[in-house]
């Protein structure tokens, strides 16, 4: 396991550089990654190409309205392009959030869902970011079940964490195993 000085996009690089090392060593069928704006999605591809990885590349965005007065951040031009090499696009509800946030804010409180990703985040916002984007991901039926993959997830925008997990969909959140953790900011 590698572990970053600090938390941030500043980590992409060798984010991504561990996935495809990860990714050689050990064979997995499909990549996650989250990405709003497709910059880290596209670094990834084009690493995995450099590398002659044939891999499945899923990209998880930010659900639509995540920022308001922004439909969706990932412009159609983006998404395109993606899709044109091959990625799977995800916009979905946020597998630890979604409407127990609403919720929540109305009337206060907290719920198991947000106790769990605040849980996560101890482990660092990465973390939270990864498990919750292959849930997601199972959610679409664009991860296979109980298949090995690799999550690449951050604090923010850029990439700063790497897990190999095998999600459950978020109606079985705690069937998910996290395997190995490839990467990840040192919380010192």
């Amino acid at each position: 396991m590698l572990l970053f000085d600090q938390a941030g996009p500043a980590n992409t690089a060798d984010v991504i550089q561990q996935v495809c090392a990860a990714a050689g060593r050990q064979p997995v069928g499909t990549i996650v990654v989250a990405s709003n704006t497709g910059a880290t999605a596209r670094q990834l591809l084009d690493a995995l190409d450099r590398h002659s990885l044939s891999v499945r590349v899923v990209v998880v965005t930010h659900v639509c309205e995540f920022k308001p007065g922004i439909i969706n951040e990932l412009p159609d031009s983006e998404r395109q392009s993606l899709e044109s090499r091959g990625c799977r696009i995800v916009t979905a509800a946020h597998a630890l959030s979604a409407g127990e946030r609403a919720l929540n804010r109305k009337f206060g409180g907290i719920g198991p869902l947000e106790l769990v990703a605040h849980t996560l985040r101890m482990f660092g916002q990465g973390t939270k970011v990864a498990l919750e984007i292959a849930l997601m991901a199972r959610d679409a039926g664009a991860a296979a079940p109980d298949q090995p993959l690799i999550a690449i997830g951050g604090s923010g925008r850029g990439a700063d964490t790497a897990l190999l997990l095998t999600p459950g969909t978020s109606a079985s959140l705690l069937d998910s195993r996290i395997h190995d953790v490839i990467c990840k900011p040192s919380l010192l």
